[in-house]
């Protein structure tokens, strides 16, 4: 079984890199799948996962979420149930054996279509877990990921095909060690569903101020049940899931185009630079300037 596991992650190598020739990030004729290259060691990264799998054909990567540390690598999956802000940094890659990885994203309805055509038991009164976890990638799951990327040379069979592999993968998913935290978030008034609707209002207002007891009515939770549910799931607060946003957000913006950095903290919501500088430094390592200066010098030498 094990050299059977061996030969598919040697298989689905190969299809990741027919179509990712070069260093990137690839989307693909299949909406919800991209690939990824990369022939170096990274530097840590911040961004969204959102609700998505995340497969590793070869080399291997670290995600950092709030104090949690996830490793994964060719031997594992990593599923992220819900939308959150991390640091990633891909720790085994080079020029002979470079990082190849898939994305497959996933919404809640593809979930709940899948749970309402099987025999999987549903309960909302199962507790909220952690949103993103890493389990051991088995060969049903490897074996239906494989054929849903080999559609990408038949393109004409991609609208049929692709919904039937997806809802297999997705089956498989929910079939795993960890497959409740991802089954809860299509469950109606699960704790893990109400969590991710705070999330999707943070994501979309994290510019503006708020209060827990907003957050509170807008989930239809008492605010002491929303921050012990949000930091389960989340590991970390709503407060300090925003600021993570607001952040990462300001980095982005101060690398598409020359800006002041007093500017696009009050852009992102902050009312103090300073505070917005202090801020920035934790989190990214150095002050903005500094940082978006780096970060530029290293696009060039790529």
């Amino acid at each position: 079984m094990a050299e059977q596991i061996l030969k598919k992650q040697e298989e689905l190598a190969t299809l990741i890199e027919q179509h990712a020739k070069k260093d990137g990030h690839y989307a693909t004729a299949i909406p919800s799948l991209s690939f990824t290259r990369l022939s170096k060691i990274t530097e840590p990264t911040h961004g969204i996962y959102d609700t998505s799998l995340c497969i590793i054909a070869q080399g291997a990567k670290k995600v950092l979420l709030g104090q949690n540390d996830y490793q994964y690598s060719p031997a594992h999956y990593l599923v992220a149930s819900v939308d959150l802000p991390v640091t990633a940094q891909v720790t085994e890659a080079s020029l002979d054996l470079p990082y190849l990885a898939l994305k497959l994203e996933i919404q809640p309805s593809d979930i709940l279509k899948v749970l309402g055509q099987s025999q999987i038991k549903i309960s909302k009164k199962e507790k909220a877990q952690r949103g993103m976890y890493v389990s051991e990638l088995e060969q049903p799951l490897l074996d239906a990921i494989i054929r849903m990327i080999r559609l990408l040379n038949t393109p004409d069979d991609i609208p049929a095909l692709t919904p039937l592999i997806k809802e297999e993968i997705i089956y498989r998913l929910l079939q795993g060690e960890y497959g409740s935290r991802l089954k809860q978030l299509a469950i109606e008034g699960s704790s893990t569903q109400q969590v991710h609707y705070v999330i999707q209002y943070i994501m979309k207002n994290y510019d503006k101020s708020f209060k827990i007891e907003d957050l509170a009515k807008t989930s239809n939770m008492s605010v002491s049940s929303l921050y012990r549910y949000f930091t389960e799931v989340t590991a970390m607060s709503p407060i300090q899931f925003q600021k993570q946003l607001r952040l990462q957000k300001a980095r982005s913006l101060l690398l598409l185009k020359p800006a002041n950095a007093a500017d696009v903290a009050f852009q992102v919501g902050y009312e103090s630079p300073s505070q917005f500088s202090r801020e920035y430094s934790r989190m990214f390592g150095r002050p903005p300037k500094e940082d978006i200066k780096h970060l530029e010098q290293e696009l060039v030498e790529e």
